[in-house]
């Protein structure tokens, strides 16, 4: 019995052994792991591939489109694009930056999107290609999180491009900032509220625990960087919350409301009053251009001469612009009336920047 068995033994022993291959191919998950680049700790954000592509412009602009500026926990990466000068400007010096800030409500839109512009990344390349380094910047929605979180982000952005300005060939010292709607309230508020307490973005925050894959929040050196412009545009913005007309009757809440976090359409004064740009005019206030259509049925065209009238007594330098027949995003009547007012808007915003931050300027 025992001798049957061990010849069995043998024979399946010999079954295996046959239908063994000599030398195994390879498993797919080995052969991509063996692929795969490890490095010794967790990825910093933009390192990978896809946060290293770039699109080349006309005229020898190139842009890095999604480069994360800011990493808070809880949200979504912070995100800008940005567009570089040729480089033949190079031997010309360190270059001004615009940083542009997008419309939507403080609750939708996005920096690749502008009034009826067809192609806002094209606009703003065209003017990095005249020696500008432009950034379009993504913020918190208010959805995600109300006042201040949208103007700390931008300030973040702005403290972004000058902590990489060895990087981007960026002249620290010549910087304006420009949005329309949202944005151009965000805008004007930053470019009045240069180092305002409660505003100014958090200080940088390193994750303490190693192996997390959770990153600095802020840029290197960040935290050092002034959040100052020296020239501003806005387009149809807010300056006052409080001049603005009631929606109290209103069953929904307005974008207004959301975005200062009142939990009804009347909102107090210690809600509308840090948000509003007009608390934070002073002489100290940059240059800056005030435009508006006559006919804007969505914020009164009153907000933007109300906030000149102020930066004017108080001895700053501001300039405004009502542009006849046309309403909010420079929305007219007839699309040529739409066409006109944006192409002049566009003109007299670049104008005015190129005036006040250009080479040829003071």
């Amino acid at each position: 019995m025992s001798r049957l068995i061990a010849m069995f033994a043998g024979v399946c022993a010999l079954s295996v052994a046959a239908a063994a291959p000599a030398s195994a191919a390879p498993s797919l998950g080995q052969v991509l792991a063996d692929r795969a680049a490890v490095g010794p700790a967790v990825a910093e954000v933009g390192s990978d591939t896809l946060s290293q592509h770039s699109v080349a412009f006309p005229g020898g602009v190139t842009s890095l489109p999604d480069l994360t500026y800011a990493t808070l926990n809880g949200y979504r990466p912070l995100k800008l694009d940005l567009f570089l000068p040729p480089a033949s400007f190079a031997q010309k010096g360190p270059r001004s930056f615009v940083v542009f800030v997008h419309g939507g409500g403080w609750s939708g839109g996005g920096p690749r999107r502008s009034s009826a512009y067809s192609d806002w990344p094209a606009v703003l390349a065209s003017l990095a290609e005249r020696g500008y380094v432009v950034a379009t910047v993504s913020y918190r929605f208010s959805g995600e999180a109300p006042f201040p979180a949208a103007i700390k982000d931008v300030k973040a952005s702005i403290r972004y491009l000058r902590a990489n300005a060895a990087l981007y060939h960026i002249d620290v010292k010549r910087g304006a900032i420009w949005g329309a709607s949202a944005g151009g309230h965000l805008a004007g508020l930053a470019a009045v509220s240069c180092g305002a307490a409660g505003l100014s973005p958090d200080p940088r925050v390193v994750p303490k625990v190693t192996g997390v894959e959770l990153a600095a929040s802020q840029a290197e050196g960040a935290d050092a960087q002034s959040d100052c412009v020296q020239a501003a545009v806005t387009w149809f913005g807010i300056f006052d919350f409080s001049t603005m007309p009631s929606r109290a009757n209103d069953p929904a809440r307005s974008a207004e409301a959301v975005f200062l976090g009142c939990a009804t359409n009347v909102c107090t004064s210690a809600q509308t009053g840090p948000a509003s740009p007009v608390t934070y005019v002073s002489a100290k206030a940059p240059p800056m251009l005030v435009m508006h259509g006559a006919e804007d049925k969505l914020v009164p065209h009153a907000q933007s001469e109300q906030f000149v009238k102020a930066l004017t007594a108080a001895g700053a330098k501001a300039e405004l612009v009502i542009l006849p027949g046309v309403g909010h995003s420079w929305l007219g009547a007839t699309p040529e009336a739409t066409i006109h007012a944006s192409k002049e808007a566009l003109q007299r915003s670049i104008d005015f920047i190129d005036a006040q931050i250009g080479d040829r300027a003071p």
